[in-house]
This record gives C-alpha cells, structure tokens and sequence, in this order.
C-alpha cells in the first residue's frame, strides 16, 4: 500500500473514531491526525464542556479546531485523520470512512472511556449530537447525517477496534494498493 495515503476516518462521539484511527496509522505505519475540542480543551487546561459552551457562542473554536487537523493532514505525507468531519474537510483523502453506531452504544462506550451514569452520558451525547449538527451546519453547510458519499460505511455496534480497524486496512489495500487493472465486471 502506498505510505503517501491519507484515510479520513469519521463518526459521532463514541463510535471509536481516535481509537479506530490509532490502530490503523500504527499498523500501516502512517502519521496519526486527531486534533478535536478535547485536544483544544487539554491544551488550554479546560473542562471539555467548557470548551463545548463556548464553541456554541463562537465559531471560532469550531474554525481553530478544523483547519488546524486539515492542516496537520495536508502538511503529513501518508496520514489517518480520525474526527468528526475528517471525511468532509479533508476533501483529498484517498479513503473516507464513516463509522456509525446506536446512541445506546455509544453511550455505553463513552460511559465506559469516561466514567458516569450511562442515563447522564446519553443525554450529555444526544444534546452535543444536536449541538454539532447545528453549528456544522451553520458555519459549513455540512450536515453531519448526510454521509452517504464515504467511500466505506461501518456498522461498528458489534465490531472491537481492532475488527474495525482490519476492515479499513483491508479496503484501503483494495482501493490503493499497485497491482493489476481491476475488472470492472468483478465488482
């Protein structure tokens, strides 16, 4: 596979975006790109949530965020940018992939990563979800639910990261790899 690809890897809160993004750059050997409001909010010495209220009021967090991981993605040779709109900012990337999950699940997953009350982390999630889609929407014109155009759609419900993982690798060698014209009937 070629070591200049960039995998777009992108998902809502809890569907193993970093963690799916992590395994891949490490097994192909690629730079790993995750800059989001927790980076931000760890970089700034703030509370998450803190950093989510002001992003409500001001754009400028969202735009920080953003065109710092398109960025670091473009300035790298072969990358896997793991976030929320890799696959609508990183317009270039030789591979999107959605990954998609129930909100139980990722519930359960984020109140697992983070600690909490599993009721707390859904309503916490389900209240950012609605968050993000508005202001993405109002600062992009990008809706979030619209990603149909990936190039690779997962279920990750009942799939570990490393299963995820495998099947990115395995599509990405697929779609990239040097070898012999593809026959088009073979599909």
């Amino acid at each position: 596979m070629a070591k200049g690809i960039k995998i777009a890897v992108s998902g809502k809160s809890g569907c193993g975006n970093t963690t799916v993004s992590k395994i891949i750059a490490d097994r192909l050997e690629l730079e790993f790109i995750n800059f989001t409001f927790r980076s931000l909010a760890e970089e700034r010495g703030m509370d998450l949530k803190q950093v989510l209220e002001l992003a409500a009021k001001d754009d400028c967090w969202d735009r920080e965020v953003d065109s710092r991981q398109v960025r670091l993605a473009r300035e790298a040779g072969g990358c896997v940018l793991g976030s929320r709109l890799a696959i609508w900012m990183l317009e270039e990337a030789d591979l999107k992939v959605y990954l998609r999950a129930r909100p139980e699940t990722r519930a359960a997953r984020i109140a697992q990563r983070e600690g909490g009350n599993i009721e707390e982390v859904a309503a916490f999630t389900e209240e950012r979800d609605r968050q993000d889609h508005s202001r993405y929407f109002r600062i992009y014109s990008i809706d979030n639910d619209n990603y149909q155009f990936a190039d690779f759609i997962i279920d990750v419900d009942d799939l570990g990261p490393s299963q995820i993982a495998e099947l990115i690798i395995q599509k990405a060698g697929e779609k990239h790899s040097p070898g012999p014209p593809q026959n088009p009937a073979a599909r």
